[in-house]
């Protein structure tokens, strides 16, 4: 079986860790386990991976604690935790998590999120496509099916190209805003953020279809 990407997994639940490389080898990804941070650092450093799978508490440090060395390497991350407070989950996007899963999980929920962050890092540079819509990336522009652009303000492009990198996934206000941070310190507003979701739903029309999950904010799908 051809491999589909290495991938590092930092866990110190055994249990945890059997299942989850067990599955991921079935899919046809190499799997590396270190179960603290020292062991993933020195793995870190004999070779490169396309995803790390990080836990957050560890028995000699934290998830965070690898974030710097694996983002010069342009690794994608994921955390994996039992931390489901707002702050762990903020401070985790805004050092350049791609997502952020809870414990306890669904296998099948995790493997598509895994799946999904390894076509991003691919797609980087190209085009993403979101139902009848395909965002390029290197233009900084989205085009209907037919080649029409779609005219967006630069905020709303951010929001679209957010609902793309998070296809199929809940998010909630709180990560959106703050994956719309931009590093001049620009953001918006919590009550804002639903005129901008209301204005790209109309410019995108039946293009893509952004659905209210009640009670846990948003989700884009391919229509």
């Amino acid at each position: 079986m051809t491999s589909k990407g290495n991938i590092i997994f930092v866990e110190d639940d055994a249990v945890i860790a059997s299942g989850l490389v067990y599955a991921l080898e079935n899919e046809g990804f190499l799997v590396t386990h270190a179960k603290d941070t020292a062991s993933a650092k020195k793995a870190m450093n004999d070779k490169a991976y396309e995803l790390a799978i990080l836990d957050i508490g560890l028995p000699d440090g934290t998830g965070f604690d690898l974030v710097a060395g694996l983002k010069s390497a342009e690794t994608s991350i994921i955390f994996l935790t039992a931390v489901d407070d707002e702050g762990n989950i903020i401070r985790a996007f805004e050092g350049g998590a791609q997502d952020y899963v809870t414990k306890p999980f669904r296998l099948g929920e995790l493997l598509a999120r895994i799946k999904a962050a390894l076509r991003r890092r691919e797609g980087q540079g190209n085009t993403i496509a979101l139902g009848g819509v395909t965002i390029n990336i290197s233009e900084g522009k989205a085009y209907f099916n037919d080649g029409t652009i779609v005219e967006l303000t630069a905020l709303e492009y951010r929001l679209l190209l957010i609902f793309a990198n998070h296809k199929g996934q809940i998010l909630s206000r709180n990560q959106i805003l703050n994956l719309l941070w931009d590093s001049e310190g620009v953001f918006v507003e919590d009550n804002t953020l639903t005129v901008y979701i209301k204005r790209l739903r109309e410019k995108l029309g039946d293009g893509v279809e952004i659905q209210t999950v009640r009670g846990m904010g948003y989700r884009a799908n391919d229509n």
